[in-house]
């Protein structure tokens, strides 16, 4: 991927994703992460080489959904009208009143209090707002989930409580993540595996074998702390 006569943002990137599982992409600011999410998500097209998903997916229909850093949610709808618009833009033929119970239905499997379905994005705090934004992007039932840093400017409460939150809703109905991370504890946790990326170049990746399913306890377990020296090392040695 290369922007003008600048230099590639992303160069020679060659790496499979399974599919099913959640990936995490963990690099330094500026290496490329979420110019490869965007790539994945066809909002940027690669300056050459391809992006394969099989089966095919498309974010029009709803099978490719992206969470952004902000929840960017739509300050004049609630949330969950929100959520609804996710249905359908999707799906023209979708009723009002299902995609209602179906938004209504998300929400509550987000853990959003009921009472806060009807509230605007400015009346919610910043833990709800990325719960609704999730909602939004599972609504629909994406194969393909695509984060950049969802979680990163909340804090380490509500950060840790979405992320189980995150895990408990793979293991309903499993789907295939990435997740853009520079949390080494974060990828540890959610991920079957993590790729290093540096410069614009991926590495090779980092089976993430600690059993499942796993929620915040696994932390203390000596696996965890050794998966988190080999990502640590991996990162500091740029992936090689």
């Amino acid at each position: 991927m290369r922007f003008g006569a600048a230099s590639a943002v992303l160069q020679g990137v060659d790496c499979e994703i399974p599919a099913g599982e959640i990936v995490s992409l963990i690099g330094p600011s500026g290496c490329g992460k979420t110019t490869l999410l965007r790539a994945l998500a066809g909002l940027q097209t690669p300056t050459s080489g391809q992006i394969a998903i099989d089966p095919p997916a498309r974010a029009s229909r709803g099978e490719i959904a992206f969470v952004f850093q902000q929840p960017t949610l739509l300050p004049w709808r609630t949330a969950i009208e929100n959520v609804m618009l996710a249905l359908q833009l999707c799906d023209a033929a979708v009723s009002k009143h299902e995609a209602r119970q179906r938004a209504e239905a998300e929400l509550a499997a987000m853990e959003l209090p009921t009472a806060a379905f009807a509230r605007f994005p400015r009346e919610l705090s910043g833990g709800m707002r990325m719960r609704v934004s999730l909602a939004r992007a599972m609504v629909t039932q994406p194969s393909v989930l695509l984060l950049d840093e969802p979680f990163a400017a909340l804090d380490d409460l509500s950060r840790s409580a979405l992320g189980e939150l995150l895990l408990r809703r793979w293991d309903e109905r499993p789907f295939t993540a990435v997740l853009v991370t520079h949390n080494i504890a974060e990828a540890a946790l959610l991920s079957h595996r993590v790729f290093i990326l540096k410069a614009g170049q991926i590495g090779a990746a980092i089976v993430d074998d600690l059993p499942r399913p796993r929620n915040e306890s696994v932390r203390t377990s000596a696996e965890f702390g050794g998966l988190y020296r080999r990502i640590s090392a991996a990162l500091q040695a740029g992936g090689s």
